[in-house]
């Protein structure tokens, strides 16, 4: 799997560029600004964009979806279903508070469930819903990897005092579906650098 970050906008979420060596095809995780950017990207590494994936519905992970979707022939966006409605709602997705401008954003193609797979050429991504930051966080897990969002970072967790957040939640979602995964797994997740899960079910304080 190719995988090519970039960190986009004023909160600095991490967009990932996922793709099919072989095939090209590819999904972009969480295009939370930038657009132009993402798409020079796209364009340099000559990856072919079947799907958005937005880990969850807040403005820094979802802010460049309509702008790529315009500009890109038959790109789909998916959600978890339980964020659907972030999308296209400024005062859920938080805009109206970073300061508005989102109102235009389009709706989800595809409502994802737990247990959904994403594909693109010869590989998939798993479906792991991960309440907690918001009631539709996901993480997307494959062989050796998981892209966790804003459920788990290096060293932290999502924030949960936002509307619909839970820190109950989001510990039991990654005890249970998170540190169970091998202990060399790599983390990319929505902000910061890379760990491994093993490195996090040692030291990190929240978990």
């Amino acid at each position: 799997m190719f995988i090519k970050k970039l960190t986009v906008g004023p909160l600095g979420a991490n967009c990932y560029l996922a793709a099919d060596e072989e095939t090209r095809e590819a999904i972009i995780i969480d295009p939370g600004a930038e657009g132009e950017k993402i798409q020079r990207l796209i364009e340099k590494e000559r990856i072919i964009p079947a799907y958005i994936v937005n880990t969850h519905g807040h403005i820094d992970h979802i802010g460049a979806n309509g702008y790529l979707k315009g500009r890109l022939d038959g790109i789909k966006i998916s959600i978890h279903e339980a964020d659907a409605k972030m999308l296209t709602d400024p005062a859920q997705n938080l805009s109206d508070w970073a300061g508005g401008g989102m109102e235009l954003l389009p709706p989800a193609d595809i409502l994802l469930k737990d247990g959904d797979e994403v594909s693109f050429g010869k590989l998939s991504l798993r479906v792991v819903h991960t309440p907690g930051h918001t009631p539709g966080g996901i993480c997307l897990v494959t062989e050796g990897k998981v892209f966790t969002g804003d459920t788990l970072f290096a060293g932290s967790v999502g924030r949960t005092d936002l509307p619909g957040g839970s820190m109950d939640l989001l510990r039991t979602a990654i005890r249970e579906k998170l540190l169970t995964l091998p202990d060399g797994t790599i983390i990319y997740p929505g902000h910061g650098p890379t760990s491994t899960i093993g490195e996090e079910r040692a030291g990190n304080p929240f978990v």
